[in-house]
């Protein structure tokens, strides 16, 4: 068996909110836009060979058994996503409250993290220079 890829799918109240946070922020766009009502129910975002999509609850209690969409409620999630210019990144999120301040960690990269609107924690981190 060969895994050909993973896609995260971050669950959140409403999708709205994280809209300009991965379009404007990040540059990815809405590749699928699922609506649910008046509101956005899913979507997928992309930006090259990267996607991440986002499902809301109320979404995910119609779609799956109740067990999993019970448990979906439990958490944030953590993203770490490596980029090749961590500093556009830093200037793409200014005035985002940093969770982590940027550093450089043990294991080489340099990294910060902030949260979405809904709450999941996203790392950033790029290769730091050698010494």
């Amino acid at each position: 068996m060969n895994v050909k890829k993973i896609t995260p799918v971050l669950l959140v109240d409403a999708i709205e909110p994280i809209l300009p946070f991965w379009i404007d922020r990040l540059g990815f766009t809405k590749a699928i836009e699922v609506p649910d009502g008046n509101k956005l129910g899913f979507v997928d975002f992309q930006k090259g060979s990267v996607e991440v999509m986002y499902q809301t609850y109320a979404s995910v209690e119609k779609d799956a058994p109740p067990d999993m969409s019970a448990a979906a409620r439990k958490g944030p999630t953590y993203l770490y996503l490596e980029v090749d210019n961590l500093d556009a990144v830093l200037a793409a999120m200014k005035d985002v409250k940093k969770v982590m301040p940027e550093r450089t960690a043990f294991y080489g990269m340099r990294e910060f993290a902030v949260q979405d609107p809904a709450g999941h924690f996203i790392t950033f981190a790029q290769q730091a220079p050698a010494h």
